[in-house]
Order: C-alpha cells, then structure tokens, then sequence
C-alpha cells in the first residue's frame, strides 16, 4: 500500500488492517519454513506495509490527543 492510501483511513481500519498484515506475514513465514514460500521479497514488502501503517496510526494517535 501507499502512504497515501494509508493516511486516507481512520484509527480504528488502521488497526483493523495492521492486524492483517501481522497474521499475513505470521502465515508467510510459516510457509517459508515449509519451504512452500517460494518468493522471499513478499514478506520484506509485507512487513514495511506493516511499518508504515504503523507510522501513520502512531501520528493519527497523537493528532488526536491534541
């Protein structure tokens, strides 16, 4: 996802979708264990989804104790 994209969502679809992203990657590293997985780069690419998803929640937060 783009940052754009990212920051159109509120608090609540940012959590809801960071949570997502965990259990995805949970999932993505299990299947490469398996050595199902057979791209690698997917789960880099998960994960800094998940960072800035992260980014953004941890800004709306403290816009919104202001």
């Amino acid at each position: 996802m783009k940052v754009i994209e990212i920051r159109k969502l509120s608090t609540a679809e940012l959590t809801v979708e960071s949570t997502k992203l965990r259990e995805e990657i949970t999932e993505l590293k299990r299947r490469l264990y398996l050595g199902e997985l057979d791209n690698v780069r997917v789960i880099r690419n998960k994960r800094k989804d998940l960072a800035r998803m992260m980014t953004v929640l941890s800004d709306a937060l403290i816009k919104e104790a202001k």
